[in-house]
């Protein structure tokens, strides 16, 4: 007995667009069947999906929840967690995300998993993954845990080339040490996931700004800048190709300059990846001038419009592969406490709207066909990160996590109305869809605008990248 089908809606497979049913048994996906072909006696629910677009559920790869930030005042703000931004997520439509594990020098890599598992386990309406987020001076004997950890399901590692504030400390990982970390991703079959910018541009130029008494945040374009970001991705990029077996995942692009890289990289079969964030590609350091101009921002800044030009490009021909959203989830009074270049609060509210928006954006206004789309907020994030097809994918086996996109519930972004902050950066915006109901494993957890979902639905998902992923630019 099956337990739903959908019928009748305009589904997205890896294999294309077509009008079917999708039959869910337990928490995966049964048969996905031409209309009619399976009996409405044969399963306990129907579920009317005519007019709408069924797709798997978005992938986040890039999201800090229940996140450290030091504010201006030297105090600490934790954002929100993965109970109030999982809510969010499946709302809009995303329903799994990638967060991080804080893998510092004083403790093992284990207790840094353990950690954050105290932060999620029973907490989270959506499934998610952690990436292992290396700091300054990684001792060489985590160099094995590290190698355990790949094994047991935690293959990607966050590394930063910046400390990204003058007064931060603790972040930035040196290129030999990097090199290290490398050695064990191509030996053990992990990915990179990088955090790239030149941190002796970046300190030049806020201590440039500083002294020119050019401290407000409307000048970060200049201090986070494309020089920086062409000069550390290529050196990391050189690093990469000399160790042999190592793939990378190049976080927030942000500049024409970093697409080349990736592009140039890709072009010489050399297994790198980019993604970009949904305010890069629509926002540019011009909105930084706009009243409560923070509420745009995330590390590394805005740029400008060629920035956007190549980044569009980019979804197009190969250099980024995914759209995320850095996601910081906190009250607005915190996103606006900081105004200087050296102490705005970085990432922002976007994980609901952000399904939505990117179908306005690419569907409705740029000509991507559904695939395309799908391929953006979900298909090439489980890909890379080592979750597919059990996730982003509409298929036979796959985790039932399906999401109805209405097309007739076109609308204005409003916070008032959402359930993630009490801003949005994309108030106002024209959206062309909004979901009409989310599937996790096969349960409806969002129906008709009501979270139906609990905070013991989410479950950890242990991840292995495939050789094909890590051996050259397969996504």
């Amino acid at each position: 007995m099956l337990d739903l089908i959908i019928r009748g809606g305009d589904v997205v497979t890896p294999q294309g667009v077509a009008r079917c049913d999708v039959a869910v048994a337990g928490e995966t996906i049964a048969a996905v069947a031409a209309p009619g072909t399976l009996a409405d006696t044969t399963a306990t629910r129907i579920i009317d999906a005519a007019g709408k677009i069924v797709i798997p559920g978005g992938v986040d790869p890039h999201v800090h929840m229940h996140h450290p930030w030091m504010l201006p005042d030297g105090t600490t703000l934790t954002t929100k967690g993965p109970d109030h931004v999982g809510r969010a997520a499946l709302h809009g439509g995303t329903t799994t995300l990638i967060d991080f594990a804080y893998w510092r020098a004083e403790h093992s890599i284990q207790a840094a998993i353990d950690s954050r598992d105290q932060d999620f386990v029973g907490r989270s309406n959506c499934d998610w993954a952690y990436h292992l987020m290396a700091s300054t001076d990684p001792p060489q004997h985590h160099m094995g845990e590290l190698a355990e950890a790949i094994q047991a399901g935690y293959p990607t590692v966050k590394i930063f080339t910046t400390n990204i504030l003058p007064s931060r400390q603790g972040r930035m990982v040196d290129f030999g040490d990097i090199w290290e970390i490398f050695k064990v991703l191509a030996k053990h079959r992990g990915l990179g996931v990088i955090h790239a910018e030149d941190n002796d541009i970046v300190m030049h130029m806020y201590a440039k700004l500083i002294a020119e008494g050019r401290v407000g945040f409307e000048n970060l374009a200049e201090v986070h800048n494309q020089l920086s970001e062409d000069l550390s991705f290529r050196r990391v990029l050189r690093l990469a190709k000399s160790v042999p077996g190592t793939a990378i995942y190049m976080m927030h692009v942000s500049a024409a300059t970093g697409v080349a890289a990736i592009a140039e990289g890709r072009a010489k079969g050399r297994p790198v990846y980019g993604e970009s964030l949904h305010q890069y590609m629509l926002y540019s350091a011009e909105d930084y001038r706009r009243p409560n101009g923070q509420i745009y921002h995330t590390y590394p800044s805005l740029k400008f419009a060629e920035d956007h030009a190549a980044l569009w490009a980019g979804t197009n021909y190969g250099a980024i592969q995914t759209v995320a959203t850095d996601e910081i989830c906190c009250p607005l009074k915190f996103k606006l406490q900081g105004n200087k270049i050296d102490d705005t609060t970085g990432g922002n509210a976007g994980v609901e709207p952000r399904v939505s928006l990117i179908y306005t954006e690419t569907v409705e206004k740029r000509g991507y066909d559904l695939g395309q789309f799908v391929n953006l907020i979900s298909s090439n994030a489980a890909k890379i990160m080592g979750l597919y097809p059990r996730k982003g994918a509409l298929a036979i086996g796959s985790d039932a996590d399906i999401v109805l996109l209405d097309t007739r519930q076109r609308h204005a972004v409003k916070a008032a109305e959402m359930h993630e902050a009490d801003y949005s950066p994309w108030e106002g915006r024209d959206l062309a869809c909004w979901p009409s109901m989310t599937l996790l494993r096969g349960k409806v957890v969002v129906e008709a605008g009501a979270l139906k979902g609990a905070l013991s639905d989410g479950q950890h998902l242990s991840r292995k990248v495939a050789d094909e992923v890590r051996s050259r630019p397969a996504v």
